[in-house]
């Protein structure tokens, strides 16, 4: 009986997964298109105005740009998307039981895949700006690794606290803008790690997982303290996110 329910759980988390993809493009004339359009334009923007703003002229700007684009940008829309996962499927929640996790899973999962789809454009950035893979790209798999775990356990967290507080969407969003200046997206990251407001970046388990992601792509040096520290939130995120929601769920119907 325990097999057949896991099969059917696993069966809606699925089912989850295509709605959520199906919905994000609803509408939409140039659907998962414009996922792969939406950074290449947001890149140019970004390294003609700060390529100029710090007299940037080397061809891996754009590629330096664009990895920490592109993993911003799935960390946000991951969190917000599991963050209203629940009230988003309240209707369902009242009616059938179902582990109340595979929400925010579903909605992790559809925006990871659709980010995936998104690196055929870092692909096409690397040919056109001419940076060269090396050996190091046979890593990539653990920033990205520690990017879905990061973003999982923050969405559970984020959700165990919207569910009866609302307000949190509000605070979320001022919060990545927080996040996203301390991630070192467009500007040279030494600068600010030199300075006084190095503990900020530091204490950014985001911007860890960009470096590293960065040191697979551009082929430096990898540095295997801030990958283990990486590691280390990512886990220790979906573990705190879990224990969170588990003693919060039962609580859930109360508030949607």
């Amino acid at each position: 009986m325990n097999g057949k329910k896991k099969q059917s759980y696993r069966f809606l988390l699925w089912e989850l997964v295509k709605k959520g993809i199906k919905l994000k493009y609803r509408r939409s004339y140039l659907g998962i298109i414009w996922t792969l359009i939406e950074p290449i334009l947001t890149t140019i923007v970004l390294t003609i105005v700060f390529g100029t703003i710090f007299h940037k002229s080397d061809k891996s700007f754009a590629v330096y740009i664009l990895t920490g684009r592109m993993l911003y940008s799935y960390f946000s829309t991951s969190t917000n998307a599991a963050m209203k996962s629940i009230r988003a499927n309240a209707s369902m929640i009242k009616k059938v039981y179902v582990p109340k996790i595979l929400y925010p899973l579903a909605n992790s999962l559809y925006t990871y895949i659709i980010f995936l789809i998104s690196l055929i454009v870092l692909v096409g950035a690397m040919i056109v700006r001419d940076v060269h893979p090396t050996l190091n790209l046979l890593w990539v798999w653990i920033p990205l690794l520690q990017l879905f775990l990061l973003s999982f356990g923050v969405g559970l967290i984020l959700v165990t606290i919207e569910v009866p507080f609302r307000d949190m969407e509000y605070m979320w969003n001022v919060c990545l803008l927080i996040i996203m200046y301390a991630s070192a997206i467009f500007y040279d990251a030494e600068t600010i790690l030199e300075s006084k407001y190095a503990l900020l970046m530091k204490c950014n388990p985001l911007y860890m997982v960009i470096r590293t992601f960065r040191h697979c792509i551009l082929g430096t040096a990898m540095e295997w303290n801030w990958v283990i520290y990486g590691t280390i939130c990512s886990v220790g995120s979906v573990l705190v996110g879990y224990v969170l929601f588990k003693m919060n769920e039962d609580k859930f119907i109360l508030h949607i």
